[in-house]
């Protein structure tokens, strides 16, 4: 086996200790209740009685926005590191990274020609 491989290997193992270790502990000294409470399963609202059900539906425009930021969020992810290091990836990484944007751009029309966007 290679060293490298081994010292990974090595910090898997240690990894995985130190995670179980730290479940064993918190398991051992945890404190218990004395006795199980109705009131420690209802929804805490500031110290009051909870008003009507805690389960309520979203609209689904909520989650084609919050879907959309995490698309143009990941594209700055990648576009980023791409500006900083332009000058040594050459010019095969800037029409690698146009034909992205390109995707993107495309993605992005179809999505508003559908009226995704507008909230309505």
């Amino acid at each position: 086996m290679d060293a490298t491989w081994g010292s990974a290997l090595v910090f898997l193992l240690l990894a995985f200790i130190a995670a179980a270790g730290g479940i064993i502990t918190n398991y051992i000294l945890r404190v218990r209740a004395k006795q199980e409470l109705e009131s420690k399963y209802t929804t805490y609202e500031c110290g009051e009685e909870p008003e009507g059900d805690a389960w309520i539906q979203f609209h689904p425009r909520y989650y084609v926005v919050a879907l959309v930021f995490v698309v143009f969020d990941a594209e700055a992810a990648f576009l980023f590191p791409w500006a900083l290091n332009i000058r040594e990836l050459g010019s095969f990484a800037v029409i690698e990274m146009f034909v992205f944007l390109g995707v993107l751009f495309f993605g992005w029309l179809y999505a508003w020609k559908k009226g995704a966007l507008r909230w309505q």
